[in-house]
């Protein structure tokens, strides 16, 4: 109950951004391969900012 209002950190933003990028690529991937691709290459930089983060 007390985490109801704690702010979310830069770092679970960006998981949940990589996460949602991930699933649209995925189903991307059945139809449109080259946005998908698009899609995987913006989840891919978000994850070496999560990765920045962490140092």
């Amino acid at each position: 109950m007390f985490g109801l209002f704690k702010k979310k950190s830069k770092k679970d933003k960006l998981q949940e951004q990589y996460a949602k990028l991930m699933e649209e690529a995925h189903k991307l991937s059945h139809s449109d391969r080259k946005a998908a691709d698009h899609k995987m290459a913006d989840a891919e930089a978000i994850a070496k900012e999560i990765e920045a983060l962490k140092d």
